[in-house]
This record gives structure tokens, C-alpha cells and sequence, in this order.
């Protein structure tokens, strides 16, 4: 007779396992029961992840390496041509994201803590992986998203995703923690999502093209650190998830030209106890659709809409980073029904992928890291 194992009494075999291996016994989740198995290992930190029409999967590392995964889980060699990043603190290379049209140019875009003179700034890198896929080509900087900061490495944001209908790129940026003010400041593009044409430029269409004083890179703002940004494959909107500080956690739903509160309004407190602000709502300013506190740190999320799980078709997956573990969202329209904890302290979690076979993949966030897949059992 075959065991199923709670996600709770999994999680505690995943975690005596350095690193994980595969497990025999399903956990049988709300809508879905599944197996976990280790794909691939051997990263350090990785960050953003993206698979190529051929099934391999482009994997980013922190410090600054890129590498390949193939479908039978083997580690490329770091690629060639990645762009020097300042691996400190938050910062290092971050998301990586495919252009729409890939299959016919090879085009893909990086986002990226950089050094610059006078500190460090957020990034967004266009390049071409090479005909062998061993390099990139031309990488060429695009948009230095926020101005150099000579102090503090945090809150780079650097989420990457494309419309699925309008085809322009999307790009979260965080406050970058030295001063909160910036994410209301629109003449600063921190703490914002910015919508871009494929060349660095604003996006035409945006909220605010020829507004004296304001970027007109600027679709949203009043973000703290968005790292987690994806479209929803039923209905065309786009959702982010951001870091609160002590509590305040925030999943919002993106709309053109709003403002999302931080730090005017929020549900967190400082670090150390202290008040932010007295109010979590206020008239002008958009609320988030869920707020967790406790906090559960989302980094990446991605709505499921594969054939594997069917009964999980539809739901929003965060991978969350403290507590280690993942997070599933029922969402109907622009509401969220129901949540459910998975893999609960069995590592820290990166960012969650969906892959062309319909499987979910997580990064870990491990000096050691994995790409950790969940398949169908039972």
C-alpha cells in the first residue's frame, strides 16, 4: 500500500537530506498530490530562471555566473559574456527574462546590481545567447534604473516579465533602503514597475509621457521591493508580490499609473519596532489585494496553467524565503479564495518556475543551490 506524507512531515525529510534527494512518498496536498526531486544542484544562490524553446532551462546566479540546465538535469559550465555585477548584500545578477520573439533572435534580458562611480545602481542588460549557447553577445546596458547610491546594498527589486498582450517589458525596482521616499518620488524610478520598449526606452502608452518631473519609464509606484512580478494567463493582469518590512508582506494587482502606499501607508513596521506610518489605507492609494504578517518573504511567483496538476490550474505560487517554504494561491479574478503552505522548511525559495512540461520548478536560495521538481504522484 503506497504512504502519503503530509507536506509538514516531508518537509522535515527533506530537510535532514543535505542536499534533497528525491522522495518516495507523495504529499498530498488540498488539489494536488505530488513528489519532489532534485533536478539539478550544484548552483550558488541561484536567482532567476527562464526556459528555451528547447527545453533547457537558463539559470542565473547570484554572483554573477549564468549556466544551463538540460532536461536530464546537467550543469552547464558558466556561460561566456555575462556583465560584471556587484555581488554584495541583496545585489549580484538577478532576473533573467526571454524575449517574446527568442526562437527567431536569440534576444534575452538581464537585470543586475552594477558599480558604477559613485556606488551602485539597478541594471536592466539586453544581450544575445550565441548560436552554441556557451555565451552572451553584445550585452549592452539598456537603462540604469535608479541613480547611484554610494550606501547599502538591499532592495534591487529586479523582476522581469513581458505582456502578454502588449508585448512590452515590465520591470520591478525596489526602494533600495537608504531612503523610503524615493518609491513616491516619480522623479526617481525606485521603488516602481516600469513598463519599457524592448530597447531601454519608455513605453508607449505609459501614464505619464510628458509630465515635467516625472520618469515616463513609470507604470506603478509606491513599491518597497518587488521581487516577485507575473501575468495572469486568464485574465491579462499583472500581479506582483513585494517584501514588507516587520510584517506587511503585499500581494498587489497592477494597475496603470496607481500608487501603492509604501511608505506612506503600510501594514509593517520598522525593524525595530518603531512606526512607519499609522496608516495601512489611504484615499489615492491602491491596497493590496493580501497582506501577510507575519511575513512569508516572496521573492518569485508564477501563475500555474499546465496539464500536470489540474487541480491546481489557475492558482498563483510564491516562493517564499522566510519562513523557508512555498505558497499557493486559489485566485478567482482579482480576488484570492483560499491559501495553502507547502514545503515548509525545506530551503529557502528563490523564485518558482512553471516548465514546458508542465511541471513547477523552485530555486532554492542555498550556498549550495538546487532546482527542486514537483511531479505528478499517485
Amino acid at each position: 500500500m503506497r504512504r502519503f506524507l503530509p507536506a509538514a512531515a516531508l518537509a522535515l525529510a527533506l530537510a535532514a537530506c543535505a542536499p534533497a534527494r528525491a522522495s518516495d512518498a507523495p504529499v498530498a496536498s488540498e488539489r494536488a498530490t505530488f513528489r519532489v526531486t532534485t533536478f539539478a544542484e550544484g548552483l550558488e544562490r541561484p536567482w532567476g530562471g527562464a526556459f528555451l524553446p528547447d527545453g533547457r532551462l537558463l539559470v542565473t546566479e547570484r554572483p554573477g555566473r549564468m549556466r544551463l540546465i538540460g532536461p536530464d538535469g546537467r550543469v552547464s559550465e558558466p556561460l561566456s559574456g555575462v556583465p560584471r555585477v556587484e555581488a554584495a548584500g541583496q545585489g549580484g545578477l538577478l532576473d533573467v527574462a526571454l524575449a517574446p520573439d527568442f526562437a527567431q533572435t536569440r534576444e534575452i534580458y538581464l537585470c543586475q546590481a552594477a558599480a558604477v562611480q559613485g556606488g551602485v545602481l539597478t541594471r536592466l542588460v539586453r544581450a544575445r545567447l550565441s548560436a552554441d549557447a556557451r555565451a552572451l553577445e553584445q550585452a549592452r546596458p539598456i537603462l540604469d534604473a535608479t541613480p547611484p547610491q554610494a550606501q547599502g546594498r538591499n532592495h534591487y527589486g529586479c523582476r522581469i516579465a513581458f505582456g502578454p498582450e502588449d508585448g512590452k517589458l515590465y520591470l520591478s525596482t525596489g526602494d533600495r533602503f537608504a531612503r523610503k521616499e524615493r518609491a513616491q518620488d516619480l522623479s526617481d524610478l525606485a521603488g516602481k514597475i516600469l513598463r519599457l520598449e524592448r530597447d531601454g526606452r519608455p513605453a508607449e502608452g505609459n501614464p505619464w509621457p510628458d509630465r515635467e518631473g516625472v520618469r515616463p519609464e513609470i507604470w506603478s509606484y509606491g513599491h518597497r521591493n518587488p521581487q516577485g512580478l507575473a501575468f495572469s494567463p486568464r485574465t491579462g493582469a499583472l500581479w506582483s508580490a513585494e517584501f514588507g518590512p516587520l510584517g506587511g508582506d503585499e500581494l498587489n494587482l497592477i494597475r496603470r499609473g496607481g500608487n501603492y502606499g509604501w511608505p506612506a501607508v503600510t501594514h509593517g513596521r520598522n525593524y525595530d519596532g518603531s512606526v512607519i506610518s499609522e496608516r495601512s489605507s489611504a484615499p489615492g492609494m491602491i491596497d493590496p489585494v493580501r497582506v501577510w504578517t507575519p511575513v512569508i518573504s516572496p521573492s518569485g511567483i508564477a501563475f500555474y496553467d499546465g496539464e500536470a496538476f489540474p487541480g491546481w490550474r489557475g492558482s498563483l505560487f510564491l516562493a517564499g524565503l522566510n519562513p523557508p517554504g512555498l505558497v499557493r494561491l486559489s485566485i478567482e479574478g482579482e480576488r484570492v479564495t483560499g491559501e495553502e503552505r507547502l514545503l515548509q522548511r525545506v530551503a529557502r525559495f528563490r523564485h518558482v518556475i512553471q516548465g514546458p512540461d508542465g511541471l513547477l520548478y523552485i530555486l532554492t536560495d542555498e550556498q549550495r543551490g538546487r532546482v527542486l521538481r514537483l511531479e505528478p504522484a499517485g
